[in-house]
């Protein structure tokens, strides 16, 4: 596909991989918005939407030629997700893409307690082996997510305990995606990991939505049988209730602990933290 911009994003049509198209095209970089529904992109400058989805190679490729720079957002969860990245990945590297950046999840290894997190560490270990050049964003929990967390009775449930996050905003990640995106050569071989400014408990996330909603948000501290127990009858599959319970006993594990410099290093701006993004958000 020759003639198309040579930077290629993924994931316009959603919430972080749109941030960042909208961005990118505020800076005036021209954009591929690999997309499976063209109807479905965003109308941006610069932004030329091209159909792909990751299970299939051959349109991957195709759609791929000429790209110097991807934009990889993990796909929606799935039990076949791996597989997924790993087809989508070696379409980039046959394509002869050079540089692929990938948002990753924070502690992503063979063995962390969050199940999803060992799927972000093998896809990191198959781009790894492909010969591109490399930059991965890990990502830690959303604190987009912590408004969503509680149930119609004010309550957030899980086994977290005592632990703790770093959560980070979904903007902070798409703004440090474009830092990277717009000159990748800085960034070759590099891991972030992206965080908000501070540690904190879901005890105090429950205490700051309360705050900020004047509706009465608590914690619960499900043990691991009530946590499977009362995620049972949303008839999920295994793999996933596995997925929506390990969240939290990461936390409890302090694996997604630990504020870092990352956002501040690529964006020269201080991550927002919950009471802030809660400040500032419109949907709360």
């Amino acid at each position: 596909m020759t003639g198309l911009p040579t930077l290629a994003v993924t994931g316009s049509t959603g919430h972080l991989g749109g941030l960042v198209a909208r961005l990118l095209a505020d800076a005036g970089s021209p954009q591929r918005l690999l997309v499976r529904d063209p109807g479905r992109a965003p109308e941006l400058e610069g932004g030329v939407p091209v159909v792909v989805t990751y299970a299939d190679q051959v349109l991957a490729k195709a759609a791929l030629e000429g790209v110097k720079t991807l934009f990889m957002v993990s796909a929606a969860e799935a039990e076949d997700r791996l597989q997924q990245h790993y087809t989508f990945v070696d379409a980039a590297a046959t394509a002869g893409v050079q540089h692929i950046v990938y948002t990753s999840f924070l502690g992503a290894a063979a063995n962390c307690t969050f199940t999803l997190g060992r799927d972000h560490f093998a896809t990191e270990e198959h781009i790894r082996a492909s010969g591109m050049d490399f930059t991965f964003l890990r990502d830690n929990f959303y604190l987009d997510f912590l408004p969503l967390l509680a149930g119609e009775d004010g309550v957030i449930r899980g086994p977290a305990g005592d632990g703790a996050m770093a959560a980070v905003a979904r903007a902070d990640i798409a703004r440090s995606a474009v830092t990277v995106l717009r000159d990748p050569a800085l960034h070759i071989g590099r891991t972030y990991d992206l965080t908000g400014p501070e540690d904190i408990s879901l005890a105090t996330a429950a205490d700051l939505l309360t705050a900020r909603t004047g509706r009465t948000i608590t914690f619960h501290n499900e043990t691991l049988e009530e946590a499977y127990a009362s995620r049972a009858s949303y008839g999920a599959p295994p793999w996933q209730v596995d997925a929506w319970v390990s969240t939290y006993t990461a936390i409890a594990a302090g694996e997604l602990a630990g504020p870092t410099s990352a956002v501040h290093e690529l964006t020269g701006r201080e991550p927002l933290g919950l009471a802030q993004f809660l400040a500032e958000s419109h949907t709360i």
